[in-house]
């Protein structure tokens, strides 16, 4: 056992002087009684409450150096025990172009994919877990990090027209590469969704997908959208007007792009099955846990504060009770 502020168990030391005084209080206490002999007294044996008669200084002297130890927070070392981590890297590749406020999953893509995957979030503790974002062009939301509130906050904030709209896929994905590529985990993984086809940037999306496979990186892909058409809200001067617009998702690249990485391709049609696609997605990484021991330091001080709070009871129920004296 440690102590993370030791400083604070030089207070025990204060007891000395307690003592002392204690002591010299006690000693003037009784007033003095002169006798022609002390042969009566010798034959009468100290009463039980003679040898209590110190027990309640005892008690709080134990209570003050417990909770003394309380201060200098006690820890236990050496504390092995069994952990698993996936020791694995994801960045979550988000389109976030206009088109993804079809309202074809609820309330609209963007928002559902942002629910969904917060969800997947949640559940990879372990997990350093990254974010990019792409219209026509792509910045990182976020970089690989194991404080998942913060990824929250950021992921919570994405907003479709933040950048120039489009969708640039082939961008996306090698912005997400760029960020996962000196990983040194033992498996990385891009989750890159998309409702469209590419339409802009300078990197096509096979070449995007090369560079993840020459980094050992998995791309599962995400088409999100229903079949046929989806109401699409439009702004006008009398207010939002629904349209029903043709879905186009270019599969073909998004299944190319899975195949070379190792990764899998999946449409998502509705909210329950893009959700089915991410618990299917958080088994398939799951199969990568490896077990591992780790040392972890854990605070001791309730069991010292716990007695140190039952001895001051004690002391308080003898001076009100079997102890008490008159002044």
């Amino acid at each position: 056992m440690i102590f993370a502020q030791p400083y604070y168990l030089f207070l025990i030391l204060l007891l000395i002087p307690a003592w002392v005084w204690y002591y010299l209080k006690r000693k003037k206490r009784y007033a003095n009684l002169q006798v022609s002999n002390t042969f009566v007294f010798q034959k009468q044996k100290p009463g039980w409450k003679n040898y209590l008669q110190h027990l309640p200084v005892i008690l709080r002297s134990l209570a003050f150096a417990l909770l003394v130890i309380v201060l200098a927070r006690p820890q236990s070392v050496d504390s092995w025990r069994n952990t698993t981590t996936e020791g694995i890297d994801i960045v979550l590749a988000l389109d976030i172009s206009t088109s993804m406020l079809a309202e074809d999953l609820k309330p609209n893509r963007l928002e559902a994919a942002k629910s969904i995957a917060s969800s997947f979030i949640a559940g990879r503790d372990n997990d350093n877990i990254g974010l990019v974002v792409f219209a026509a062009e792509s910045f990182t939301q976020c970089p690989l990090t194991t404080d998942h509130a913060v990824l929250m906050n950021l992921f919570g904030s994405i907003q479709s027209g933040m950048i120039e709209d489009g969708t640039a896929i082939g961008l996306g994905l090698a912005n997400a590469v760029s960020r996962i590529k000196e990983s040194q985990a033992k498996s990385k993984v891009i989750i890159l969704l998309t409702d469209g086809t590419n339409n802009r940037g300078e990197i096509d999306p096979i070449t995007a997908a090369e560079l993840a496979k020459t980094f050992g990186i998995r791309v599962y892909t995400i088409g999100v959208g229903t079949m046929g058409k989806a109401p699409y809200p439009f702004r006008t001067a009398n207010g939002v007007v629904y349209q029903n617009i043709d879905v186009v998702i270019d599969e073909e690249p998004l299944r190319q792009i899975a195949g070379m990485t190792g990764g899998v391709y999946f449409r998502a049609t509705d909210n329950s099955k893009l959700q089915g696609i991410y618990q299917e997605i958080d088994q398939l990484e799951k199969t990568k846990i490896e077990v591992q021991e780790y040392s972890k330091r854990e605070e001791e001080y309730k069991t010292f504060a716990l007695w140190a709070l039952a001895l001051l009871l004690l002391e308080v129920l003898l001076r009100i009770s079997v102890l008490r004296s008159l002044p």
